[in-house]
């Protein structure tokens, strides 16, 4: 594809701002989003100091089940005395007693400082999100550089994609700048090595946020994304092509990591 100025880039561009343009002209994402350290019930949690800036990776904490509905352990039916004391999860806000709800297990997606007291399940589901927040959400907020095509045009630029600090949005640097909130995200395509939209080797996100669909294709390297998205104040949505650009091995790792990030943000509707 060939190269294209910022001006023509930025005729098809529904957010854009020349690089170098004070931040006070961007979006919410330009705003500086401090933290602040609140205690709950739960323990110590590090949160936005305002809440619309909440990670959409991030889950509210649960109401506890109140002690007086709970005579006995929810998992193994054990009940509570004196010396059997209740404990409630800190993840799903279940009773259990200690044997049932003996582990402390991080939960960054509830911001909690420290690692906190779970359930055998909900322990479990914690454990595998660590890699997430360990590995792959550190390849996002690096970036990977693509050539970025905006709807259907054949006006292209090599651009620098990364996850913003607060992971609601989606960076695009190159001569241009834009962004997409990734809670506006429709739905999302990994195209894999000699794939092309339609193909079975696609690892598709229908309707990212409120489909009860999801398919996923084969193992092949990724190679480039489509999404779909509806821009804030816009009703017809908006399309948006990523392919890999010069190292392809960097590029394949961050597309692989916002494939994880597009299943957790999907699981996430019903937790």
């Amino acid at each position: 594809m060939r190269g294209v100025s910022e001006q023509e880039f930025v005729a098809e561009a529904v957010y854009t701002v020349p690089r170098g343009q004070k931040a006070a002209n961007r979006t919410m994402s330009a705003v500086p989003d401090g933290k602040k350290l609140v205690r709950s019930p739960s323990g110590l949690r590090m949160v936005p100091e305002n809440g619309a800036f909440n990670s959409p990776f991030s889950l509210d904490e649960p109401q506890w089940v109140p002690d007086k509905e709970c005579p006995r352990c929810m998992q193994c039916d054990t009940k509570f005395d004196f010396i059997r004391r209740k404990h409630h999860c800190r993840r799903c806000g279940r009773c259990f007693c200690d044997k049932c709800c003996s582990k402390k297990v991080p939960l960054p997606r509830m911001c909690f400082v420290d690692p906190v007291r779970q359930c055998a399940e909900c322990s479990l589901a914690s454990q595998k999100e660590m890699e997430f927040y360990d590995k792959q959400l550190r390849v996002l907020l690096g970036g990977g550089t693509f050539v970025v095509t905006l709807g259907t045009s054949e006006k292209s630029e090599t651009m620098m994609c990364r996850l913003s600090n607060n992971h609601r949005y989606m960076f695009l640097d190159g001569e241009s700048h834009f962004e997409v909130e990734l809670s506006r995200i429709s739905s999302m395509q990994i195209l894999t090595d000699g794939s092309s939209p339609g193909e079975n080797d696609i690892h598709t996100y229908t309707s990212l946020m409120d489909s009860q669909y999801i398919s996923e294709g084969g193992m092949s390297r990724a190679s480039g994304m489509l999404l779909h998205y509806k821009p804030m104040g816009c009703q017809d949505g908006q399309q948006l092509r990523m392919e890999a650009a010069d190292d392809k091995k960097a590029a394949s790792l961050w597309l692989a990591a916002m494939h994880k990030a597009a299943k957790l943000l999907y699981e996430a509707r019903d937790q």
